[in-house]
């Protein structure tokens, strides 16, 4: 079972950036699936999940309306589309993965390893 998260990088205050957690090891097409981020000196949070089909999503409230999660056609990669970004914004931001949207939100069943996402102001 694995989550592969990648897209990570740097970027000016204002820009964008696009993740993708890629599924293997697992019938992922049918789970729920979500990215979390922890900034420097912070506890994990959630940021934004979508339901197996797509259909459903989360967002945190910091993020609404700038940040965008989609799953691919294979229902087994979510991509974590981020724009106007802020250097609060800056963290290491890991996928997730459990039953539902609200599993997903609040205690995911697999985590990915994180990608670094870094803002400059």
């Amino acid at each position: 079972v694995q989550l592969q998260a990648s897209g990570g990088g740097l970027v000016q205050a204002g820009g964008s950036l696009s993740l993708s957690c890629a599924a293997s090891g697992r019938t992922f097409s049918s789970y729920a699936m979500g990215w979390f981020r922890q900034a420097p000196g912070k506890e994990r949070e959630f940021v934004a999940a979508i339901s197996w089909s797509g259909g459903n999503t989360k967002y945190a409230d910091f993020v609404k309306g700038r940040f965008t999660i989609s799953r691919g056609n294979a229902r087994s990669t979510v991509y974590l589309q981020m724009n106007s970004l802020k250097p609060e914004d800056t963290g290491v931001y890991y996928c997730a993965a459990g039953d539902n949207t609200m599993v997903v939100a609040a205690t995911p069943s697999y985590w990915g390893q994180g990608t670094q996402v870094t803002v400059s102001s």
